[in-house]
């Protein structure tokens, strides 16, 4: 680049220099692109963003690293419906690969050799367990084994670390108050981060340029809704876990998500410091309420709920049902659509009340949506003069215990649901005084 159009560069990027000074910044990177000759030129843009006052944010794959361990151990791979099944052996595979992967990008951001874009830049990395993780649990009767999904981010943790001018470095593993190691998603791992931290933007490496359209061309800007469609008529998974991250983060208020090239050098700086940028650029506002249930929310409770019942998560209820009981349920409606219900059945004559048909849509997971849903139940239960709620559930028992609920046995139920217990569904009972 000629002098003269370098300093024009340089000086029409200082608006986005100081616009970017001071935020946080979400990356997410596959294994893929971490094993790609670029990584090394990405790194050194990652630093120089640090040296602007960027706080950044690092969640890492490792699944073509994953892959390689369990085929020289000689252990089968197990996928179903795209995520990984993970035994015992295969853990020990997933935890080889993430800490190996982690090495290799702290030793990256620790250069310093003279005559490099790293001279002098000293960069404290910090991992740790930042992840607090859930098993996935049995579905469709698979049962997922040591394959989880995060919880919670441990944000004052993040922002500690943040605020000390550390980058934070996030592997795909997580880890439970009992000791366990689940392996997660990346995708998982890097949406729920800048969620969790309310991060300025989430941005992901794609092989691609961007974000393609259905003719193959880059698209430039675009809307949460777009996502949605490429969503719809995508057949690849990675390109696919790529919409999903950016769709759940800009639903869940993340005001600005990038797709950008880990093959093309410079493009991360491009991107973040030129007005065309060199990726795609996604960015929209939502609009979000709790409130009760009422008849003209029973098409969008059954369309919530179907998914879940056709899996074995929750029981079955009709249509006649859902209207019959709809003033027994609260939900949570973001631009006109139901992302979450739940509903509460009161059993008066034991003072207590089942929690039931709790659930997410899973492009809106994230925010604690479960969690306001359950104190807006637990408060109509104290307002009922209810001294006690029940749950019984399948596969969510981390998540109840978590919030304070204790096991119980199915003969300390109320009489009646006591008669209408299911024996083949075989569901776990959780309680709760309040």
């Amino acid at each position: 680049m000629p002098t003269k159009d370098y300093v024009k560069w340089f000086r029409n990027s200082a608006p986005y220099i100081n616009a970017h000074r001071g935020k946080t910044f979400v990356l997410m990177f596959s294994g893929d692109a971490v094993a790609h000759p670029n990584f090394a030129n990405i790194i050194h843009d990652i630093a120089l963003l640090n040296s602007l006052g960027v706080k950044l944010i690092l969640a890492h794959g490792a699944r073509p690293q994953i892959e390689e361990r369990v085929a020289l151990r000689g252990i089968s791979s197990r996928i179903e419906n795209d995520i990984r099944i993970t035994d015992g052996p295969t853990l020990e595979c997933v935890k080889d690969a993430a800490g190996s992967v982690r090495a290799q990008i702290e030793a990256l951001l620790t250069m310093g050799l003279a005559n490099s874009p790293m001279h002098g830049a000293q960069i404290r990395v910090c991992s740790g367990n930042f992840v607090v993780a859930k098993p996935i649990g049995i579905r469709n009767g698979v049962d997922y084994e040591h394959t989880g999904m995060v919880r919670r981010v441990d944000t004052q943790g993040i922002a500690k670390q943040l605020d000390d001018g550390s980058i934070v470095l996030l592997s795909p593993t997580g880890y439970s108050p009992t000791g366990e190691v689940f392996n997660l998603s990346l995708e998982d791992v890097a949406t729920q981060s800048a969620i969790a931290m309310q991060a300025d933007k989430l941005i992901v490496f794609s092989a691609q340029d961007g974000l393609l359209d259905t003719s193959g061309d880059l698209i430039q800007n675009c809307s949460v809704s777009e996502i949605k469609y490429l969503l719809d008529h995508s057949d690849d998974p990675e390109t696919a876990s790529l919409l999903r991250a950016i769709a759940t983060s800009g639903e869940n208020g993340i005001s600005r998500c990038h797709c950008v090239s880990y093959s093309d050098d410079g493009a991360l700086l491009q991107e973040l410091f030129t007005r065309d940028g060199a990726g795609t650029l996604i960015s929209q506002d939502h609009y979000e309420q709790l409130r009760t249930a009422t008849i003209e929310d029973v098409g969008g409770i059954l369309e919530l709920i179907e998914p879940l019942e056709a899996e074995g998560s929750l029981v079955k209820r009709s249509r006649e049902l859902l209207e019959n009981e709809i003033n027994l349920f609260t939900v949570i409606e973001r631009d006109g659509m139901i992302v979450a219900c739940a509903g509460l059945y009161p059993y008066e004559e034991s003072a207590s009340g089942e929690i039931a048909c709790v659930a997410t849509h899973p492009d809106y997971r994230g925010e604690d949506r479960g969690e306001r849903l359950l104190a807006a139940l637990e408060m109509q239960a104290r307002e009922k003069q209810l001294a006690s709620v029940f749950v019984l559930t399948t596969q969510t028992a981390h998540w109840f215990q978590e919030l304070g609920f204790v096991e119980i046995t199915q003969q300390q139920l109320p009489e009646k649901k006591k008669q209408l217990y299911n024996l083949q569904r075989n569901s776990k009972v959780f309680s709760k005084n309040i």
